[in-house]
């Protein structure tokens, strides 16, 4: 039986197989209608295993391009680019993560001393609001951990400029509970939906547009004619360079330590040439994440069967595990920005005098896409042929 949101590669895998005839005109002139809660039949429903790389962006996009032409499948092909999009710019703006978390804690103590502010933030994670197609996406968001992404955009929309609540504590509301959780794609789309993310250019839910999508089963009421750009306490910087990182060494004696950001790490040629002495992981995150992580230390084990299996690594004393398991290094995919880079950097960073050295692999998909992602989407979007071809080649 098929997952509708898969959290194993295996299952992903028949997903990918199922939706690739679909990808192409059909997802096109499909791709944004709201079916609700047991649908979304027009969509891939593969974006909680993108987000941990249960499959990488390059698998899909093959998967997809040996079915489609580039021109039929453009759509889908840019939605999985918009993915990078988000990783690559935040990349580059490592900052904007940073004063998002202290602007949300800011939001919370506002919070808690403003009773009037308190009700209409739990109307709104309770979908009690009255507005009918509000409430309706929160009831599924809370009861499945999914929303289309178009019905993200309407749900952010009407949180900002209809209710009038901080953005903040709508991306931490999505975070906590959505399957393909993603700091990068969920604080900038947050961002973008309130005119924070390119400067003035808001997206503001239409009740008409609403009822169309959804054939006329949602009849939103109230909704705000007009946007309001909220007051943003997260300055924008220019882009900086990616964090520069130790590539790991092959001859080295490593322990392999498994994050959701990435969990199939023995798909990539490199990884496997790796001399892996011992295996661990990461626990914690979305609380989706255990699933994804038991499976992909299940497929690290079988992928280097003489590891030992260390379990759930303490980011305080990993190295200290590393050394006393006869390892020279630590490797990991690498750490985008976000709590799992907050939890692992500080304790893994080079300090004088230390002999288990910290490597990371920054997969070629990263390197060719994000050096395109310093502006607006559309000057990656003009690189996709051109990444693609240099891909193949």
């Amino acid at each position: 039986m098929e997952t509708r949101f898969p959290l194993n590669r295996a299952d992903a895998l028949l997903r990918l197989r199922s939706f690739v005839p679909k990808a192409g005109s059909a997802y096109g002139r499909l791709r944004n209608r709201d079916e609700g809660p047991g649908g979304h039949e027009h969509v891939s429903r593969l974006s909680a295993a993108l987000r941990r790389r249960l499959l990488s962006e390059e698998e899909v996009i093959r998967a997809v391009l040996a079915h489609h032409d580039l021109p039929a499948a453009e759509k889908f092909v840019s939605e999985v680019f918009w993915r990078s999009y988000w990783k690559g710019w935040l990349e580059q703006r490592p900052s904007v993560w940073q004063d998002y978390c202290a602007a949300l804690a800011a939001v919370h103590v506002r919070l808690e001393d403003t009773p009037e502010l308190q009700m209409r933030h739990a109307a709104a994670v309770e979908g009690r609001t009255g507005i009918d197609y509000f409430d309706a996406r929160i009831a599924e968001l809370v009861e499945t951990g999914y929303l289309h992404n178009w019905a993200r955009m309407q749900v952010a929309s009407i949180w900002i400029f209809t209710l009038n609540l901080p953005w903040e504590l709508g991306a931490a509301f999505f975070f906590e509970r959505l399957i393909d959780a993603d700091p990068a794609s969920n604080t900038l789309s947050w961002r973008w939906v309130a005119g924070l993310h390119t400067a003035g250019k808001v997206y503001l839910a239409n009740p008409e547009r609403i009822r169309a999508m959804t054939d006329g089963r949602f009849s939103p009421k109230g909704l705000a004619p007009a946007a309001v750009i909220p007051a943003d306490s997260i300055s924008t910087p220019l882009p900086s360079a990616v964090r520069p990182v130790r590539s790991p060494d092959e001859a080295a004696p490593t322990l392999l330590l498994l994050t959701p950001e990435d969990l199939s790490m023995e798909e990539i040629p490199q990884m496997r040439s790796l001399s892996v002495r011992a295996i661990a992981f990461l626990e914690g995150g979305n609380g989706w994440d255990g699933t994804a992580l038991a499976d992909g230390v299940e497929r690290a084990c079988l992928a280097w069967p003489d590891a030992t299996l260390l379990g759930a690594a303490n980011p305080e004393t990993v190295l200290d595990v590393a050394a006393a398991s006869g390892c020279r290094q630590v490797t990991t995919a690498f750490l985008p920005v976000g709590p799992v880079a907050d939890a692992l950097l500080p304790a893994l960073a080079d300090r004088p005098g230390r002999d288990i050295a910290f490597a990371e692999y920054l997969r070629e998909w990263d390197r060719r896409t994000w050096p395109h992602c310093r502006k607006g989407f559309f000057a990656l979007r003009e690189k996709i042929p051109q990444i693609l071809q240099g891909w193949r080649d």
